[in-house]
C-alpha cells in the first residue's frame, strides 16, 4: 500500500529563515518559468515545454550561486513539472469545453511546498540515525529535528516540505506499506451521511454533527471583519494587517485540524468494530454547486428568485461536515485493516421503505415527512428518515455482494 506521514518540524531560528528562503527562492522559479512561456507564446508563438525549461536549470543556479544554486536540483525540477501539470490541465479543460483557468503566477504567500522525488537526492529522511531524536537532513537547510509521534512503515518515495502558517511539516509518502489486518467481527453496517446528524449506522446508532466551522463563526467572523478594514492590495503590508491575516488564518487551520481529527476518530471506529462498511457514493461537488440563475421572461435583465440564498446554507453545512474527506479516510482505514468498504447509489435511499425492517419497498418522496421523520404512504412503516437510509443502504450493499459472488 501507499501511505502518506506527515510530522511537525522543530527548526531553531536560523533553519526556520533558511525554509523560508527556500521557499521565496522556489516560488521565484516557479513564476520566472510561467513568464517564460507565456513571454515565448506571445511573441513568437512559440510553446516551451518542461524539458526545455528543465534543460536551463543548470545555467540559472550557475548564475545565482547565492540563490537558486543552493537548493536541491531534483526539487527544483519538481517545481518546474509542478508548472507542467497545471498547463497540461488547462489544454484538458479547453478541449473538454470546460473554464480553461489559465496558470497564475503564485503570490508568498500561496506557494508553501517544496518537493523532494527521491529520499537520498538533495533530502534524507532519519538523516541521524545513531541519534534517538529524528531529523530530516535538507539541502541548505541542514539537519532539522521531526517531531515524531508514530512509526514509519514501508519505504520513503519522496518527501515534501510544507508551510501552514508560522508551522513547518514534512510529508512523507512511503510505498510497500505492510497491512495490518483486526481480527474479524462478523459484523455489517449501512451508513447514512447528514448534516444534523454527521452519520446514522443501519444500526440506530447517531453520531452527531460537531460543525467546527458554525461553533467558531463568531470569532471568525469578527477576525474577518478586522481584516476587511485593511486595503485588499498593497504592496507593502503594515504590522497590524499581517496580524490580522494570521489570525484569521490561525482560526481556519485549526477548524481544520478538528475536522480531521474527528474524521480519524469516528473513521476508526466503525473499522474497528465492523468487517463490511456500506455508504452512499456522494457526488459532494455536485451537492454543492450553486443554483443556476433564472432569467425574467418577462423582464429582460431581470432574474427571478432561484433559492441561492437557502442553497447556500446548506452547501455550507456540508462541506463543514467534510463527507469526502471522510469517506476517504474511512476507505484509506479500511484498507489498512482488511475491512470492505462498498459505495452504493445514494438514489432514494431515505425515500424507499426498508422491506428489511419491515416496510413494503415503496419509493415515493411523499414518505419523507420532515428532515427527521419517514412514514410511508401505502404501508404506514414510521422510522427515523436516516436510520432508514442507513438500513437501505445496507441492503443495496448486500445485493452488490451477491452480484460478485
Amino acid at each position: 500500500m501507499i501511505r502518506a506521514y506527515k510530522f511537525l518540524l522543530r527548526p531553531t531560528a536560523s533553519q526556520a529563515l533558511a525554509l523560508g528562503e527556500m521557499l521565496r527562492d522556489h516560488c521565484s522559479l516557479y513564476n520566472g518559468a510561467l513568464e517564460h512561456r507565456r513571454t515565448a507564446y506571445h511573441k513568437a508563438g512559440v510553446t516551451i515545454r518542461y524539458g526545455e525549461q528543465s534543460g536551463e536549470l543548470k545555467a540559472i543556479r550557475g548564475e545565482d550561486p547565492g540563490g537558486q544554486g543552493r537548493w536541491s536540483f531534483s526539487s527544483q525540477q519538481a517545481t518546474l513539472r509542478r508548472l507542467d501539470k497545471a498547463f497540461a490541465a488547462f489544454f484538458r479543460r479547453i478541449k473538454a469545453g470546460q473554464t480553461p483557468g489559465y496558470p497564475r503566477f503564485k503570490g508568498r504567500g500561496h506557494f508553501d511546498t517544496v518537493v523532494f522525488p527521491r529520499d537520498g537526492d538533495g533530502c534524507r529522511w532519519d538523516s541521524t540515525p545513531h541519534e534517538p531524536q529524528t531529523r530530516v537532513r535538507l539541502q541548505g537547510v541542514g539537519h532539522v529535528r521531526v517531531h515524531q509521534h508514530r512509526p514509519v512503515a514501508g519505504r520513503v518515495k519522496t518527501i515534501s516540505l510544507k508551510r501552514e502558517g508560522k508551522r513547518w511539516y514534512v510529508v512523507l509518502a512511503c510505498d510497500d506499506v505492510p497491512a495490518q489486518p483486526l481480527a474479524p467481527t462478523g459484523a455489517l453496517v449501512g451508513v447514512d451521511m447528514g448534516t444534523t446528524h454527521f452519520l446514522t449506522t443501519s444500526g440506530g446508532v447517531h453520531v452527531a454533527n460537531p460543525s467546527f466551522l458554525s461553533t467558531a463563526a463568531g470569532q471568525l467572523a469578527e477576525a474577518q471583519r478586522h481584516l476587511a478594514t485593511f486595503p485588499k492590495r498593497t504592496r507593502q503590508r503594515t504590522k497590524a494587517h499581517r496580524a490580522a491575516a494570521r489570525k484569521v488564518a490561525k482560526l481556519h487551520a485549526k477548524i481544520r485540524r478538528q475536522r480531521l481529527d474527528f474524521h480519524h476518530k469516528t473513521a476508526r471506529t466503525l473499522v474497528r468494530d465492523h468487517d463490511v462498511i456500506a455508504h452512499e457514493r456522494l457526488n459532494t461537488a455536485g451537492m454543492t454547486r450553486a443554483p443556476k440563475p433564472k432569467p425574467d421572461p418577462e423582464n429582460d435583465g431581470a432574474f427571478l428568485p432561484n433559492g441561492a440564498a437557502a442553497k447556500a446554507g446548506l452547501n455550507r453545512s456540508i462541506l463543514d461536515a467534510g463527507w469526502g474527506q471522510f469517506l476517504a479516510i474511512l476507505a484509506d482505514k479500511a484498507e489498512s485493516a482488511g475491512r470492505l468498504v462498498i459505495p452504493v447509489d445514494a438514489r432514494n435511499t431515505s425515500r424507499t421503505c426498508p422491506p428489511s425492517a419491515g416496510g413494503c419497498g415503496h419509493i415515493s418522496a411523499d414518505n419523507r415527512l420532515t428532515q427527521a421523520k419517514f412514514q410511508c404512504t401505502a404501508c404506514g412503516f414510521t422510522a427515523n428518515a436516516d436510520h432508514v437510509g442507513a438500513t437501505n443502504v445496507l441492503n443495496r450493499a448486500g445485493l452488490a455482494l451477491c452480484d460478485v459472488a
